[in-house]
């Protein structure tokens, strides 16, 4: 049982009941997608948002890279149109406003919308899906780059959204998306990026499939280092003549089947090894507050919350932690009510530990802590 992890608390929350659901993922034994049930309706997550991307020095070096990269490769100029679902703040689409390509973010949490406005990003505040789609496309507003990163996740309704991306895709266009790999999720133990906002896993076997059923051919996929492991999926639309299938496509595809993906046993396990590490973790804190060394946490992430949420780590053995995001200071994780300071705390108060939560940033959060 776990609190939605986006939802942080004030001080005049603490004494309020506060809602608890289950979270367990299940495995289609056919298609082999990996799930959790939609407790909450995408609405109550998403409408007001806490995670702003540019609060991530290294976020935002990837998408700039990215951009430079697709606007060389896909001759991206004025006359071009780059789309982005689930833009957040505008962290990725700044760079296009830079090198004068048009563009339009998509983005349903107002509060984050309104800073990528600040940026120069044209943003509507809507949730993406074939009703917004059609809408686009018979505005003429059908894109030459649909970019979606770490967004295919948090959709509950998968067919309605990737059916979107094929109406609002140029005839020669293309989509790329990224989303954390589950084939590292279970062999990294990565479990705290379980989470009620992200209601789906996926491997490329399941990501190929989903794409199929709509009229889209993924033809390359990138393995990238972000979030412990990610895929970029390439797509475009089936009916396009020339573009062929890369190697990396079947090389992946046959490096997942030898694993052993398309098997439920390769599934079973992964809960007993998420039990060794609550243990570790809980004897490893424990210990320090036995010898009364203090412990802080760094950054207050959502796969943070789950880790805390399932290893019932208090302030008895975090005492606070720290985030960069003005919006998330002051205020309190959900289920464990550890207090969020800026970052300068640390410095105040020197603990003898410091538990990275967001583990994915590691080296851009050891670089700042530097000086302790």
């Amino acid at each position: 049982m776990s609190p939605l992890c986006e939802s942080y608390l004030t001080i005049d929350q603490l004494d309020q009941m506060e809602p608890f659901y289950p979270l367990h993922v299940v495995v289609c034994s056919e298609c082999f997608l990996a799930q959790i049930p939609a407790y909450v309706p995408a609405e109550n997550i998403f409408t007001e948002y806490a995670y702003f991307s540019s609060y991530s020095s290294s976020w935002v070096e990837h998408a700039r890279r990215y951009s430079e990269r697709m606007r060389a490769e896909l001759r991206l100029g004025p006359e071009s149109l780059v789309l982005e679902l689930a833009s957040n703040d505008g962290y990725l689409l700044q760079h296009f406003v830079n090198y004068g390509v048009p563009v339009l973010g998509i983005e349903p949490a107002v509060n984050v919308a309104r800073a990528a406005e600040t940026r120069g990003v044209p943003t509507l505040t809507e949730f993406f899906g074939t009703e917004l789609a059609y809408r686009l496309a018979a505005e003429g507003r059908q894109a030459d780059l649909i970019t979606a990163n770490n967004v295919l996740a948090q959709v509950p309704d998968l067919n309605d959204f990737v059916a979107g991306i094929k109406l609002v895709l140029k005839p020669s266009g293309v989509a790329t998306v990224e989303f954390p790999h589950l084939k590292r999720l279970i062999e990294g133990n990565q479990f705290d990026t379980i989470y009620h906002e992200h209601f789906s896993y996926f491997s490329l076997l399941t990501a190929i499939r989903i794409f199929q059923a709509h009229g889209l051919t993924v033809f390359d996929v990138e393995e990238l280092p972000t979030h412990g492991g990610s895929l970029r999926l390439y797509a475009g639309h089936v009916e396009r003549v020339g573009r062929a299938i890369r190697g990396r496509v079947t090389e992946l595809l046959a490096r997942e089947r030898a694993a052993g993906m398309e098997e439920m046993s390769y599934y079973s396990s992964f809960g007993r090894r998420v039990e060794d590490v609550k243990h570790s973790l809980l004897e490893l804190l424990i210990a320090a507050r036995r010898e009364g060394r203090p412990v802080a946490g760094y950054g207050a992430p959502g796969k943070g919350n789950t880790l805390l949420n399932f290893c019932g780590i208090r302030t008895d053995l975090v005492t606070y932690t720290v985030d960069r995001n003005p919006y998330k200071q002051g205020r309190f994780l959900p289920g464990t009510h550890i207090p969020i300071h800026h970052p300068d705390r640390i410095a105040e108060t020197r603990p003898d530990y410091v538990l990275i939560l967001p583990w994915n940033l590691r080296s851009e959060i050891v670089d700042q802590l530097v000086y302790v």
